[in-house]
């Protein structure tokens, strides 16, 4: 860079790759020394420094904010003044390219105490006097380009020499992280060199000590125990949030406060504290760390009282949480003890019943619906409700006037099957003759190669075809012993369940599909007192002739399609009819919330 450089207004910017360089080392200081010595020299005003420190791993360029500083004209900045080009990024060439074309842009040139930017630019058609933007470049741009890419290479080593080994180290059962409450940090000499472990903290150690001990003791519950580990003095550490513009800066901090229930269950069931280790870089194993645990194996499990359990089996560590009680478990809205808590509506609310079990004092538990959350109460045990919508059920037959729509139906359904499976087989044949083709068009190719690699990776293709090959043999013989089922007997499977609609709907193994069957008698969902009294909202029955006129494949009452469901139309003894059902001829097989066989 030229020595008779004219005042010129500019920005500084210094960047360490981590905070705790920045808080820890000299690097900002003497970057920041470095640039001030340039700049006297070169007459430049440095109207601000900006610092930033940010982890080398981060995708985002902490320099943005300094760059559109400079694009403020209110600024007056022209020049951006920086230690070096791994200062500047280390997102290689990319980066690099897209923040100086950003500077260049609103005219500030960008400039390394080094010298390797230059600010000279040479014109190739210069001796003509002519000048096009591929005929302007710079001589110094191959080099900083390669010093950003450089910078790029050295991040990436630095990263994986440091992970890598703190990954090692971690398997191997050393500390590599910071170190949790009532431990502190502590280098000692190891076969593998100085490496870092646990040792028990002078102060914050007999605070969890005292906890397995009053755990394991079972003289007092969980929230004598926080009391008394809180008259102990314990306190959780301060932790510091730091701005993220300015990592210099702190902002705000938390921690110190006294122990809680939720921080007792989560600190009793951590195994660091009975000297085992185990995080995502040992791939979620437990492992016997290098140091002493605050308490023993056998302290920790009797404190944990069998919730979490360690265990040393042929030389490993285990660990076995058990499960929780099945009462506790979260069932969701798919509960197979409750089904029709979604079908049957609350009487009072009209809304869907609630299902739980409560438990009595002899500890014996009492499954029910109810609705106890909206302002009233109504409670039914489940022997009850089940019973009622049983004898409802028992009332309702099937209108022998559709039979022959029905036959119909299944005729046309099971020709559709039949041809499908037709031309599944020729789809088979089709591809077993491709595919040997293909086996003896590479069996020719290898016999006039010599190239021993050649033919290493034909011979592989040629195992992977002959694999293919017996997939489709054997699936083409499942095929043809798959008999289809004789339509005499899915009629006789039709004509058995009109006739016994209650094993239909009643005798299903699956408690949901069960209750998604009974739903489908109904176009509003009845209340538990409509279908006591036997008084519920059924609509008429949907003739088949009005269904194929709204469209091959769709289903009455508005439920999804289905190409292969059969419509079937109900009646019942009561007042009023329902909807139809639908029947799986061929596969026999349940639907979510509607009738089939």
């Amino acid at each position: 860079m030229d020595n008779q450089l004219k005042v010129e207004n500019a920005v500084a910017a210094i960047r360490v790759s981590s905070t705790q360089q920045g808080t820890d080392g000299d690097s900002p200081e003497a970057q920041k020394e470095q640039i001030e010595q340039f700049a006297k020299r070169h007459n430049i005003n440095v109207k601000k420094f900006f610092v930033f420190m940010e982890s080398a791993s981060k995708e985002q360029q902490p320099m943005q904010e300094a760059i559109d500083y400079c694009k403020n004209p209110k600024n007056g900045i022209q020049l951006f003044v920086i230690k070096s080009i791994d200062r500047f990024t280390r997102g290689g060439s990319y980066s690099y390219d897209h923040l100086k074309m950003q500077l260049e842009k609103c005219g500030v040139q960008l400039v390394d105490i080094y010298g390797i930017i230059s600010s000279q630019k040479v014109n190739t058609l210069e001796h003509l006097g002519v000048s096009f933007n591929w005929s302007v470049y710079s001589p110094t741009k191959k080099a900083e380009i390669l010093e950003a890419e450089r910078a790029k290479d050295e991040m990436r080593d630095i990263m994986s020499r440091m992970i890598g080994a703190e990954i090692r180290y971690a398997r191997m059962g050393y500390w590599v992280r910071e170190a949790p409450m009532g431990y502190q940090l502590e280098k000692i000499e190891t076969p593998n060199g100085k490496r870092c472990i646990l040792k028990p903290h002078p102060i914050e150690a007999q605070w969890f000590i005292k906890m397995f001990e009053l755990r394991c003791r079972g003289t007092l519950n969980d929230h004598q125990i926080v009391d008394e580990i809180n008259k102990l003095g314990f306190k959780a550490r301060i932790k510091y949030v730091r701005d993220p513009q300015d990592r210099t800066k702190i902002i705000k901090e938390h921690g110190g406060g006294k122990l809680n229930v939720k921080a007792l269950w989560r600190y009793i069931q951590n195994p660091t504290y009975a000297g085992v280790s185990g995080e995502k870089w040992t791939e979620n194993h437990r492992i016997k760390a290098k140091f002493e645990g605050l308490v023993s194996i056998e302290t920790f499990n009797k404190a944990n009282k069998g919730k979490v359990v360690i265990s040393e089996e042929d030389g490993q560590v285990k660990i076995y949480q058990r499960p929780a009680p099945e009462y506790l478990v979260k069932k969701g809205v798919r509960n197979p003890d409750f089904p029709y808590k979604r079908v049957v509506m609350c009487p009072h609310c009209e809304k869907p019943l609630f299902g739980s079990a409560s438990r009595g004092r002899l500890g014996k538990y009492y499954p029910a619906y109810h609705c106890n959350k909206r302002g009233h109460y109504f409670r039914v045990s489940k022997e009850a409700l089940e019973g009622v919508v049983e004898r409802f059920v028992q009332n309702i037959d099937l209108a022998p006037e559709f039979a022959p729509e029905l036959t119909s139906a299944v005729i046309n359904e099971w020709d559709k099957r039949q041809l499908e499976m037709t031309k599944d087989t020729v789809n088979i044949d089709n591809k077993l003759e491709e595919l040997k083709t293909q086996v003896k068009l590479t069996v020719d190719k290898i016999k006039i190669l010599t190239s021993e690699v050649a033919i290493k990776y034909l011979e592989q293709d040629l195992i992977k075809l002959e694999q293919e090959i017996g997939d489709l043999v054997l699936e083409k013989e499942k095929a043809d012993q798959e008999k289809p089922t004789d339509a005499r007997i899915v009629m006789a499977y039709i004509k058995y369940f009109l006739e016994h609609m209650d094993e239909l709907l009643l005798s299903n193994p699956d408690p949901e599909n069960k209750a998604g069957h009974f739903g489908v008698l109904f176009d509003k969902a009845p209340t538990y007192e409509e279908i006591n009294s036997g008084t519920p909202q059924i609509a008429s029955c949907i003739s088949l002739n009005e269904i194929f006129r709204q469209g091959q494949g769709m289903l009455a009452g508005g439920l999804s399609k289905n190409s292969n469901a059969i419509p079937i139309a109900l009646s019942r003894k009561m007042p009023r009819l329902r909807r139809g059902f639908y029947l799986y001829p061929l596969g026999l097989r349940p639907r979510s919330g509607i009738f089939c066989i």
